[in-house]
């Protein structure tokens, strides 16, 4: 299969979508998926300690566990208005990894998650080419019964990171 998903001339790059299965979660009223494999674990609402001189999205890090993780705020990320937080509000911790290194852990701000779900292949859709600059970040849509899941490549969604903020995570 290497690396990809093919169906029906569709493809969908990343192999953490070869299992189909995907963490669903809210920000504003869209709901969004990152590939299952790609996550560590989900936490609730921390203290985060800011840094100088980051990205607005780049809220700071949090000591998990005696580990220090950067934490991005996914609505700003996506140039949607920020929002209060809430006893809804978790952070969802990611691996993301570059091309030889080890896995680095990110925390993602999400405003609620949902649930775990399954996107077989032919709920899988690529992603609209109206998408504009956010399209780099959508690896596709899941076709689900009564809705849509947009589904992240998280991997580019933090790959624009500063690699000394993600060195600092290592």
């Amino acid at each position: 299969m290497n690396g990809t998903i093919e169906h029906k001339g569709k493809t969908a790059g990343a192999t953490a979508f070869a299992s189909n299965k995907f963490l669903s979660f809210y920000l504003s009223k869209e709901e969004y998926g990152i590939a299952i494999l790609k996550v560590r674990e989900i936490i609730g609402m921390v203290d985060v300690t800011p840094l100088p001189r980051t990205p607005e999205f780049v809220r700071g890090v949090i000591n998990l566990r005696g580990k220090i993780i950067p934490v991005i705020d996914l609505r700003r990320k996506f140039g949607m208005a920020p929002a209060d937080y809430t006893n809804e509000t978790c952070i969802v911790v990611v691996d993301v990894g570059r091309e030889g290194e080890t896995a680095v852990q990110v925390g993602c701000i999400v405003d609620t998650v949902s649930e775990v779900l399954a996107v077989d292949l032919e709920q899988f859709e690529p992603a609209p080419r109206c998408a504009n600059a956010a399209g780099d970040y959508i690896a596709g849509l899941g076709k689900l019964k009564d809705r849509v899941l947009i589904l992240l490549d998280i991997e580019k969604v933090i790959g624009d990171l500063d690699p000394a903020l993600l060195g600092q995570a290592a």
